[in-house]
């Protein structure tokens, strides 16, 4: 919990104001309070707010009235209406008109606390996918690394620090983790980053033409040697190299690589004439090296030229608190605007992602096409993901059970009116539900 999370309380009824600041005060939250709504007007001109708790009936503004200002003057605010059990209408109208959610009076301190709890989180990540929606567009379609993870924080901070340096990198991690993205990021940050970014997948070409992938041959060198052509390290003369997967080049080419890291000087296949180029070498991996070492498979001496910086990504189940954040993202990069319901959210962040953020993507990716723009429900995603929970172990929480009738009910019933006499709620409420659950 932030320490000072602000928020707006607006009601016109001492007792409450008196309880509700204390409440919150005691959760953790920087509170500013108002038993007049034209004295919190003014206020909202001067200064911005996390949250909004306006109370529905007031004088001489309604909460109806300051929503709407509160919309205008302090959009980025996340507003929730409090209401008394006589007025659930008029608090899903405010709800249309920007509102959150609404809280219905009266209600107990340890319910209050989790619910502004919940409001918070909400705020956050909107926030978060607002700036990410800027970011999105400055960057005009680059790829970004985005996350709120502390691990990964250290090692974008750590990878900042080298990237003007000309050191040779190392990354390593599991597929999937971003390691092309890290690598894309150090150039950008080097002062390389106008000249060529080259990659070289180490295990798209067989051994006996990585050598030429990599260095380049002369016309007649072997069969279908048709023309001179330069090599990878060539085309990345003044910039920088990425050599993806590097734990799976052949003995023979490491020595090779090696003799390049050392004086920058190779001979095209089939040629006797040393050429030099000025190329940063960035090299990934999601095997263990230390091992391979150990096992004879990769060369001890190459291994610790290329590890004079060594970074190693968390895989995406280290970084869970990341998950809606980058599903969110992919919405963003697949230019929906769906929203994501809070189970299937819960199910993306339960999920074991062997594919990690890349696996992350093409699930996003396959539920947008499905919800067709709408909701991104549980249903929208592989089956493995159902059965995860729906499995005999998982509990599914109160709201959990709920969601899943009324999706039941809605399928049979004939209107929204028979829904709501089939649940035993009225209209009202089944639209609020609705909204809620994204139906």
């Amino acid at each position: 919990m932030n320490a000072k999370a602000s928020i707006l309380l607006v009601d016109d009824e001492q007792n409450i104001v008196r309880t509700v600041k204390i409440c919150l005060e005691a959760a953790g939250f920087d509170v500013t309070a108002f038993m007049n709504p034209v004295q919190a007007l003014e206020v909202m001109k001067e200064r911005g707010f996390d949250l909004g708790f306006f109370d529905l009936k007031m004088h001489p503004i309604d909460g109806m009235q300051l929503l709407k200002e509160a919309r205008r003057l302090v959009p980025e605010m996340t507003v929730t209406i409090m209401t008394a059990h006589g007025s659930i209408d008029s608090a899903v109208e405010a709800i249309k008109v920007g509102a959150y959610d609404y809280l219905q009076k009266p209600f107990e301190f340890s319910e209050l606390q989790h619910f502004v709890e919940k409001v918070y989180e909400h705020h956050v990540l909107k926030n978060e996918v607002r700036a990410l929606k800027s970011e999105l567009e400055r960057r005009k379609g680059e790829d970004t690394i985005v996350t709120r993870s502390d691990k990964m924080k250290s090692v974008i901070d750590l990878a900042l620090q080298v990237a003007p340096s000309n050191i040779s990198v190392l990354i390593e991690g599991e597929s999937g983790t971003g390691k092309e993205l890290l690598s894309h990021l150090i150039h950008q940050n080097s002062p390389r980053v106008e000249k060529p970014f080259v990659t070289v997948n180490c295990t798209a070409l067989a051994e006996t033409l990585m050598e030429s992938e990599l260095f380049g041959h002369v016309k007649g060198a072997f069969t279908g040697a048709v023309k001179d052509r330069e090599g990878r390290f060539e085309a990345a003369d003044e910039g920088t190299i990425f050599l993806d997967e590097i734990g799976e080049l052949a003995l023979p080419i490491q020595a090779k690589l090696l003799r390049f890291l050392q004086s920058k000087e190779f001979e095209r296949v089939g040629e006797t004439a040393t050429r030099r180029v000025d190329v940063r070498v960035i090299a990934a991996t999601n095997r263990n090296l230390d091992e391979a070492v150990r096992k004879g498979g990769f060369r001890e001496d190459l291994y610790y030229r290329l590890n004079a910086v060594r970074l190693k990504l968390p895989a995406l189940r280290e970084r869970i608190e990341d998950i809606p954040l980058l599903a969110q993202h992919f919405l963003v990069k697949f230019g929906s605007t769906a929203e994501i319901d809070e189970e299937t959210l819960r199910a993306l962040s339960n999920y074991v992602w062997k594919g990690n953020v890349r696996e992350l993507e093409n699930v996003v990716e396959r539920a947008v096409i499905l919800s067709r723009g709408g909701t991104i429900h549980l249903n929208h995603l592989p089956e493995e993901f159902q059965t995860l929970a729906m499995k005999a172990g998982h509990a599914l929480s109160l709201s959990e059970v709920e969601h899943q009738h009324i999706i039941k009910v809605l399928r049979v019933a004939r209107d929204l009116d028979e829904a709501a006499s089939i649940l035993g709620i009225d209209p009202a409420t089944l639209w609020r539900k609705r909204k809620r659950y994204g139906l």
